[in-house]
């Protein structure tokens, strides 16, 4: 008995995503995949609310264990004690607006602090002991031939924001779009860059302004690909990471970036 009570404790207090159950995703054409990655604005550090736990039948997200899940927040895992809200969610609700009848999958790979030096094959990340490249390209490969690949989300470069780092981002960002887009196979898929948070209390630095610029120009030398603004939005107190409402705001404008690309 003394057993069973500690079975149910540890039950209930387990976090959401270790509770849902795998479901069996619709047919190929009619489920559309995105790979979401970056650092932590990627991965969500927003105050999770009732609102975010709530499934949508026709929103699923590929989880720690590679199973297809009902996606509700907190969808990443990187690190478990600050994960929340992030921009996945409201993305797909949009995307489903206007494809009537699909259902989307959203692949979550994003993992916080990570520089752009850390996308790169056989790097190991010591702060969240994994392998930011290895490990986005083991699980997009183990969840793309579930449904039709339709693109790639990314935020990232808060930690490439150095007068030693910026001046080589553009370079890493090139470099790491056309590695996806050529070990996936995917040499269409859009690929969407997020802006980093532009907050009144925290002035950019020159770095930062650089970093900016390279995600501002990203259309003008990538083909299908999209920079997602991040005017007008609030941090959640730390001058680094939105707050709920400025993430489901954000991954609605990631939508309309991606529809705006005609690839819906």
């Amino acid at each position: 008995m003394l057993s069973r009570r500690l079975f149910l404790s540890t039950a209930l207090a387990a976090p959401a995503w270790t509770q849902t159950k795998a479901v069996k995703p619709p047919r190929k054409d009619r489920f559309h995949l995105f790979l979401l990655i970056g650092q932590s604005n990627m991965a969500g550090r927003g105050l999770v609310a009732d609102e975010d736990r709530k499934p949508n039948p026709r929103v699923l997200s590929f989880n720690k264990e590679g199973l297809w899940v009902p996606a509700v927040d907190p969808l990443h895992w990187d690190k478990p004690e600050v994960i929340g809200v992030g921009i996945g969610r409201s993305f797909a609700f949009e995307v489903l607006k206007a494809n009537p009848g699909i259902t989307v999958g959203l692949i979550p790979c994003a993992v916080g602090g990570s520089p752009i030096d850390a996308w790169k094959p056989g790097v190991f990340y010591e702060p969240t002991k994994s392998h930011p490249w290895d490990d986005a390209i083991r699980r997009a490969k183990l969840a793309l031939p579930a449904g039709t690949f339709k693109g790639m989300l990314w935020h990232q470069g808060e930690s490439d924001s150095t007068p030693e780092l910026a001046p080589t981002y553009q370079a890493k960002l090139d470099d790491l779009i056309g590695r996806f887009r050529s070990e996936l196979n995917a040499p269409e898929v859009p690929f969407l860059a997020g802006q980093l948070g532009q907050f009144p209390d925290s002035p950019w630095n020159e770095a930062r302004k650089q970093v900016d610029a390279v995600h501002r120009s990203l259309p003008s030398r990538v083909k299908a690909a999209a920079f997602v603004p991040s005017d007008g939005l609030n941090h959640k107190g730390d001058k680094v990471h939105f707050d709920a409402a400025s993430y489901r705001k954000l991954g609605k404008r990631y939508a309309s970036a991606y529809l705006r690309l005609g690839k819906g």
